[in-house]
């Protein structure tokens, strides 16, 4: 076990799977005041090897494995950073087009960039990956470390910056104090109050929101579907050929190429077991329609990425009015009470998720950039939109559907 003593050897790797499983996830499951302890499903070995080994995350697409490890004295992985090498911004949800197109025009070269970050998947969770057994005060020692070792990695390599996307608040503050520009956004999450099932919830939302709700919620119901959970083994290779089909479908006509291969789900069904929470929808002569993908990670349900039958173009959505709410947020909010769950996160985008109970909470990411001149403009940027996205998080908090003042915001 690690005793304390200072690192002695940091690697650049090529691939996850140069490190041990029970290795990485030592370092991903570390409660060290930067991130919380357990696992986080989207820092796992068994997550980002899924990734890398199917195609999804590889060199071929733009995401280059750089990840970084730090070894002790006696040879033990303390510390580690997923990190990759981009030739672009797509994939990251925290966005630079902007910053990008205007280094370009004036004649610098963005790309390749170094990210911090999990493919494909807007979640907050540890970057900085320590063990939760080194000594405190090394703790720290290494996460600074970590993001000094980025930094000088970019360099060498050419790449004009460093990104540290959906960062935990403590990684976000303490980047900062490393030179990191500091950048902040928001999502909306559901906060388990220790509802006794979902009607006790509705019950704690204003008479319009509840009763637009179980409007939305009949209207499924009068389909005659049949929506359930599924878990672990009950996951089969019909049902991720059913729910790759509606992937592709629907992220292929509302936001472009689709990131994920199919052999990317077996892996993370083989990988991640029973943390995979498939919510499958077949319509009443069983033939399947619709999935949403949820992760659990210690106390939080994940919703990951959902698909519908032919997608926009055969108006499955319009056949199927409200199912996206109900399979993606309803049936979140159902499993999360039945199982004792604290929150549920709903990923990206959706101010309107604030109406179904989802509500507005800081996501953070750290920057390095090497160019003074764009580290400055950059710089400017990021303090007028910090700004505007905590008079924005006001004005959403004030439409909280909740009947009681003291329930919106989530500040568990």
């Amino acid at each position: 076990m690690p005793d304390g003593r200072e690192p002695t050897k940091i690697d650049v790797l090529a691939s996850i799977d140069e490190v041990e499983p029970a290795e990485w996830d030592a370092c991903a499951g570390g409660a060290s005041g930067l991130g919380a302890g357990g696992v986080n499903p989207f820092t796992a070995h068994g997550f980002l090897s899924a990734l890398e080994d199917s195609g999804s995350a590889a060199a071929d697409t733009g995401w280059l494995p750089r990840h970084l490890a730090v070894r002790d004295q006696a040879g033990a992985l303390v510390a580690a950073a997923p990190l990759y090498l981009k030739s672009h911004s797509y994939g990251e949800y925290v966005f630079d087009w902007g910053w990008a197109e205007a280094y370009e025009r004036a004649g610098g070269r963005y790309y390749p960039k170094l990210l911090s970050a999990v493919p494909f998947t807007p979640v907050t969770g540890p970057r900085l990956l320590v063990r939760g057994d080194v000594a405190p005060p090394l703790q720290y020692e290494l996460a600074d470390a970590l993001a000094d070792v980025m930094a000088t990695l970019a360099s060498r390599l050419g790449a004009s910056s460093v990104h540290v996307n959906f960062a935990t608040e403590a990684e976000w503050r303490r980047l900062g104090g490393r030179g990191y520009l500091l950048r902040s956004g928001q999502q909306f999450h559901w906060v388990n109050r220790g509802y006794r099932d979902f009607d006790d919830f509705l019950a704690a939302l204003s008479s319009r929101k509840r009763k637009a709700i179980k409007k939305e919620r009949r209207a499924v119901a009068g389909y005659g579907l049949d929506i359930c959970a599924l878990t672990g083994a009950d996951i089969t290779e019909a049902h991720w050929d059913a729910f790759y089909r509606f992937y592709r479908a629907t992220s292929d006509k509302k936001w472009g190429p689709s990131y994920l291969t199919r052999e990317f789900f077996s892996l993370l069904g083989e990988r991640l077991g029973r943390r995979v929470v498939l919510v499958f929808v077949r319509d009443a002569a069983s033939r399947p329609v619709a999935g949403a993908l949820n992760l659990i990670g210690g106390d939080v349900l994940y919703g990951r990425t959902w698909g519908v039958l032919g997608g926009r173009l055969k108006g499955a959505v319009a056949r199927y009015n409200f199912l996206h709410f109900e399979a993606c947020y309803y049936q979140a909010i159902e499993y999360a009470i039945a199982h004792g769950l604290k929150r549920v996160e709903a990923g990206a985008q959706g101010p309107h998720k604030l109406q179904r109970g989802y509500l507005p909470t800081p996501t953070y990411s750290a920057h390095w950039i090497a160019d003074p001149t764009l580290r400055a403009a950059v710089e400017r940027f990021l303090a007028s939109e910090r700004r505007d996205v905590a008079f924005e998080m006001q004005i959403l908090d004030a439409h909280s559907p909740f009947r009681h003042p003291q329930v919106p915001g989530n500040k568990d």
